[in-house]
């Protein structure tokens, strides 16, 4: 069994700002000729998620409203009143929809839905420098 590695950086606008991360990471798998195998894709830091969804310019919309809906950023978090940055709704945002996906690799691609997109999550109140590490086992 074979192991890649690989970093992907980036900008964040934060406030729930979505992130299209697809394209980036079936590019790179491509240069790994791996044809069969598991991708980990993973979040180092406590104020960013992953996940998959239709990345659409409603979705893009609805979802940080869904967000604002479950877990307010105006109420006051234990997290705030210890840390005064004003960013605990960002941590329960972020551990709710968590740090990592893993996704099948098939006949080298990506397996994912006709409408499934991979895409980064920053929860943070501010805008951010960010990465993502793709941790690639490869059967072939």
């Amino acid at each position: 069994m074979k192991s890649f590695f690989h970093e992907i950086s980036f900008q964040t606008r934060g406030n729930s700002d979505m992130i299209d991360v697809t394209a980036e990471i079936a590019a790179w798998l491509k240069t790994t000729s791996v044809k069969e195998g598991i991708l980990t894709v993973f979040v180092p830091g406590s104020t960013g998620a992953l996940t998959t969804i239709e990345y659409e310019p409603g979705l893009i919309r609805d979802f940080p409203e869904l967000m604002e809906k479950l877990i307010p950023s105006r109420q006051s978090y234990h997290h705030d009143q210890t840390w005064h940055d004003g960013n605990g709704h960002s941590h329960l945002r972020a551990s709710l929809l968590g740090p990592s996906l893993t996704v099948p690799v098939h006949r080298g691609e990506l397996t994912l839905g006709t409408w499934q997109q991979i895409v980064f999550v920053d929860f943070d109140n501010r805008p951010r420098s960010r990465r993502i590490v793709l941790q690639l086992l490869a059967a072939d």
